[in-house]
């Protein structure tokens, strides 16, 4: 595994997505709205809904399909919706995004 820079911190809009394909993934890269930064694969583990479309609020993010909630932090979703997505390593250094793929 190695850590390859995304973007800025400010290309990702508060309350907002990135999205970025590796050649297995497609991983979307959230901004919350107190600058913390995650990574999760891009499917709703409910229908496959683009999460990165989805609504952030707190550490989490709602699918804009059929409405469930993926928690950024772990990848679960809330209840009474079971399932998950993976999770990537994110970190933030100098303003600068990168993702441990």
């Amino acid at each position: 595994m190695s850590w390859t820079k995304i973007c800025p911190l400010n290309d990702i809009p508060k309350l907002g997505a990135r999205v970025v394909r590796t050649n297995e993934h497609e991983i979307g890269v959230f901004r919350t709205d107190d600058d913390s930064v995650f990574a999760i694969n891009n499917l709703c583990p409910h229908k496959k809904g683009p999460l990165s479309q989805g609504i952030v609020f707190g550490n989490t993010v709602q699918c804009p399909l059929h409405n469930w909630k993926i928690n950024l932090v772990d990848g679960k979703a809330e209840e009474p919706d079971e399932g998950e997505t993976t999770c990537y390593k994110v970190k933030v250094e100098d303003g600068i995004v990168y993702l441990e793929v």
